[in-house]
């Protein structure tokens, strides 16, 4: 059960409203890396896990990310704010608040319009969020690896938004933010490496004879511990079919199987000894007729 706090978790204060850079977060509210994404990830993740220590993180994780959803959003609505009363009141003309929705370039007009200037479940391009961003795929090992990237990416993000205002309060607010997504990485790799083994992933090893090759597919590859001999059988001139068969694909077909095969087969044979007329080439005949 979840009871809401009315104080959010890190106190947002917003200098001045700015309808561009409310359109620029909606990044981290309805967008791919944003918390959304992360809270319904770990969320559904905890429901399927069975050891309870990964359940109760990943119930907290998810519950913070939730919070931090309200921080995001709240700043987006205090960015708003002043542009959302000016669009409902009417109080300036037409033209000029037309510019204070569009400068910059930015599609802030979209979210005054539809959404009242209220953080929607959309991206800074208006792309609607979507359960396809929850990449979950229930197997632990699988799955942490992936938090954790998620997490390195939403980082990435509040660094850049971070780099595109100047306003102290929100510089603040989104450096707690992406410090979170530093501390929700190091929860999750420890979550990781208590599991052993925990590579590869899953229950079945990998077939020996490949788990440990390096196959050369570029001229004049480089060389370094992603494929360095200390590791890998490196095969710098690999044959095509490296398991020792002709490369080909074949099926197995009863007699009725492929006496249908074959007669698609031949209904659908070409002449390679034909010069047939193309509809281009008629087209450019009558072209060439209506020149003369």
């Amino acid at each position: 059960m979840f009871i809401h706090n009315k104080r959010l978790q890190y106190t947002v204060r917003v200098a001045q409203a700015d309808p561009g850079l409310a359109n620029l977060l909606l990044e981290q509210f309805g967008g791919p890396q944003g918390e959304l994404a992360a809270a319904c990830r770990y969320f559904t993740q905890a429901l399927a896990e069975e050891d309870p220590g990964r359940k109760d993180m990943l119930l907290d994780i998810a519950t913070e990310e939730l919070s931090h959803l309200e921080i995001v959003g709240s700043i987006i609505a205090m960015l708003n704010r002043g542009a959302k009363g000016e669009l409902a009141e009417g109080v300036q003309s037409e033209a000029d608040l037309y510019r204070s929705m569009t400068g910059a370039g930015n599609d802030s007009h979209v979210t005054q319009l539809l959404f009242g200037g209220g953080p929607a479940l959309v991206n800074s391009a208006g792309v609607p969020w979507t359960a396809a961003y929850i990449d979950s795929i229930g197997e632990p090992t699988a799955d942490l690896r992936s938090n954790i990237a998620a997490e390195s990416r939403a980082k990435i993000v509040y660094e850049r938004l971070m780099n595109v205002t100047t306003d102290p309060g929100i510089k603040e607010a989104l450096g707690f933010l992406m410090t979170r997504e530093i501390a929700h990485q190091k929860s999750f790799e420890k979550a990781l490496y208590s599991i052993s083994p925990n590579f590869p992933p899953g229950k079945l090893p990998g077939d020996e004879r490949f788990a440990t090759i390096y196959y050369n597919m570029s001229n004049d590859d480089q060389r370094g511990p992603w494929n360095s001999d200390e590791t890998f059988a490196y095969v710098e001139d690999p044959e095509p079919a490296v398991d020792g068969g002709d490369g080909t694909a074949s099926v197995k077909l009863s007699a009725d199987e492929q006496e249908a095969v074959m007669r698609f087969a031949a209904r659908g044979q070409s002449d390679p000894e034909s010069e047939p007329m193309t509809g281009a080439e008629l087209g450019a005949v009558g072209a060439l007729a209506e020149q003369k």
